[in-house]
């Protein structure tokens, strides 16, 4: 199966500040816009932010492996390198993270890089990273 771009549409509250952080901090290539939305290529996959000026984050949070995880939240598996290569960007930028950059589930089946944090509307993100690929779906 050949893996094609995923499409997410989420509420922001800022147009502008998701610019700055998805196209700044992120450093995701902008594409196509509007007064109302803005498209982002987030590693390879289109994600679109729409305006709502009274979007709000859920606030909901599952236990995993001794952590709050945010539900809902949204990113993408990369290869260990990249992943290092936005923890250290991310930091430099001064995110403050939700869940730091760690290794999860060490020394078990699925143990992974991981890291959360938010958006300026308060958009949960995780993105994390497997030295095995075959652990992304292992049981």
């Amino acid at each position: 199966m050949t893996i094609r771009p995923f499409h997410l549409a989420f509420p922001v509250h800022d147009l502008d500040a998701a610019r700055a952080f998805y196209g700044g901090v992120m450093g995701c290539a902008e594409g196509r816009s509007s007064d109302h939305w803005i498209d982002f290529d987030l590693y390879g996959h289109q994600i679109v932010a729409h305006l709502d000026p009274g979007a709000r984050p859920a606030g909901v949070t599952n236990p995993v492996d001794g952590h709050d995880v945010p539900v809902p939240h949204f990113g993408v598996v990369l290869a260990m390198p990249d992943w290092e290569a936005l923890a250290a960007r991310l930091q430099e930028a001064g995110v403050t993270f939700g869940i730091a950059p760690h290794v999860r589930f060490k020394g078990q089946v699925g143990e992974q890089a991981t890291m959360f944090f938010t958006d300026p509307s308060g958009n949960a993100l995780e993105f994390k990273a497997f030295s095995d690929d075959a652990m992304i779906f292992a049981t």
